[in-house]
């Protein structure tokens, strides 16, 4: 969001962007110790702090930083570079305007005025009192001006859903995509609006996974029964209950409340729910090259060991050994055995978290900051302030929080994000997306976006129609 005051600078005729040479790929072995090597038997440990202490004593991040440090700095050919040199001198304006025209989720919190590089000043609002000659006009979701006179606001599109799709009105276009002008991955402090910081060093022994979803789409719920039906888990939400309803997670661990005088929202908790857990199985709507989103994130960030099913490149956006990708096993059943093993061994499952304790990181993280964080390189010719601005090239990463796509309007439309209460008239309804498969839609799960609950004129939470359930 921040660097993307530099996109509407200086335009030239084509916009153009660097990309790296190879991408990251996932660890050839699975540990640098093998599961229960160093073990008499099975060690069913429930202490994280004492498995990092197993691990430092018998591995250690030398031996750790030392086997992934090729891999990391290949860079990624699914990312947009973001290293390169800054032309800062090309640059002719010293201060540029963001007005944010059409949303449904971004958070008032955003409004700020920001210091970018090269000396650079953003406003970025969604007050058109404060931003009274904007450079540029962002919408998402929302169609912008079919033309622009000379002159006029730069028309930016966003589209972070699995299908993305330009508007064709828009002057640059926001995607998950590195192919796209303007990259913004999933991988922001945004989704962490709200939320509770508490997380357990506790881990159960009965129950390893935790999941939650609560848009049944079929074939996601086939492939979860198939694995959980093989191990030990809760499940908190609509799809495949089993812990005596929704909206349970509370009840099961009182010290994620937050607020005993407040009612609970599932943001303020769900990463500290996720973190009593050893595991947490992260499913994605679509199977999309590229589209790794917050089912994944909110795993690493609550402590856990996501089990991940989705983006065929995901480790291009995920630290090393970081996650169990299921799709490198061959079946259900070889990869709950695998899940089983890595759960009694302390030294293993610890080296699942060594990216975080090492300091061993990936361009979504190290890019990653409260509001946003953009990295760029321009090569202009012409002020953004000439009567024909044209695009320029430039590289810029964006860390925000993701839209919805296409929505229709419905007044008293049921709010499943915030607790089934009724939302106001301009809660939005969103169709069908590209599917997982053929049979299943593009709809997000209870976990999705946190809201600005201040925020009384943009949609609160995705609304869901319950008449058609």
């Amino acid at each position: 969001m921040l660097g993307l005051t530099l996109v509407i600078l200086l335009l030239t005729d084509l916009i153009e962007f660097p990309y790296a040479n190879s991408a990251i790929s996932p660890p050839k072995n699975l540990l640098l110790t093998n599961l229960s090597s160093k073990y008499t038997g099975p060690d069913p440990f429930r202490d994280l702090f004492k498995a990092y202490k197993k691990w430092d004593s018998q591995v250690g991040c030398d031996r750790f930083r030392e086997k992934h440090k090729e891999g990391l700095g290949n860079g990624s050919i699914s990312l947009q570079d973001f290293e390169g040199e800054f032309q800062c001198s090309k640059l002719k304006m010293k201060h540029v305007c963001v007005l944010v025209k059409g949303w449904t989720w971004i958070p008032d919190n955003l409004d700020n005025l920001y210091s970018c590089r090269c000396g650079l000043s953003c406003l970025w609002t969604k007050s058109s009192v404060l931003a009274d000659k904007p450079d540029a006009l962002l919408f998402e979701t929302t169609t912008p001006p079919l033309q622009r006179s000379d002159g006029d606001p730069l028309r930016v599109y966003m589209d972070l859903e699995a299908g993305r799709k330009r508007s064709g009105y828009e002057d640059i276009f926001i995607s998950y995509h590195a192919k796209d002008d303007v990259q913004s991955t999933y991988a922001g402090a945004l989704f962490h609006n709200n939320r509770n910081y508490h997380l357990s060093s506790t881990k159960n022994n009965g129950t390893l996974v935790y999941w939650s979803s609560s848009r049944c789409l079929p074939q996601r719920n086939q492939l979860a029964k198939s694995l959980l039906k093989l191990l030990p888990h809760h499940s908190f939400g609509k799809c495949l209950n089993n812990v005596g309803g929704v909206n349970q997670a509370l009840s099961f661990y009182p010290d994620c409340v937050t607020d005993s005088n407040e009612e609970p929202k599932w943001w303020d908790h769900i990463h500290c729910a996720m973190s009593h857990y050893k595991f947490v199985l992260a499913i994605e709507n679509t199977a999309t090259e590229s589209y790794v989103t917050e089912k994944l994130f909110y795993a690493l960030d609550s402590g856990a060991v996501p089990i991940y099913f989705g983006a065929p490149n995901v480790w291009d956006f995920v630290p090393p050994h970081s996650i169990i990708d299921g799709a490198k096993f061959s079946s259900m059943e070889e990869l709950a055995s695998f899940i089983k093993a890595l759960a009694n061994d302390p030294v293993a499952y610890a080296e699942y978290h060594a990216w975080r304790r090492c300091g061993v990181l990936v361009i979504p993280f190290t890019s990653s900051t409260a509001t946003a964080t953009t990295s760029l390189t321009l090569e202009t010719t012409s002020s953004s302030n000439q009567q024909q601005p044209q695009p320029i090239t430039e590289t810029l990463v964006l860390k925000l929080k993701p839209p919805k796509k296409k929505v229709s309007w419905k007044e008293g439309t049921v709010d499943n994000e915030f607790m089934n209460r009724k939302s106001s008239k301009k809660c939005c309804i969103f169709h069908k997306e590209k599917p997982f498969d053929e049979d299943d839609s593009d709809e997000d799960d209870d976990h999705k976006h946190s809201h600005d609950v201040g925020d009384r004129n943009c949609c609160h939470g995705h609304g869901e129609d319950t008449t058609g359930q």
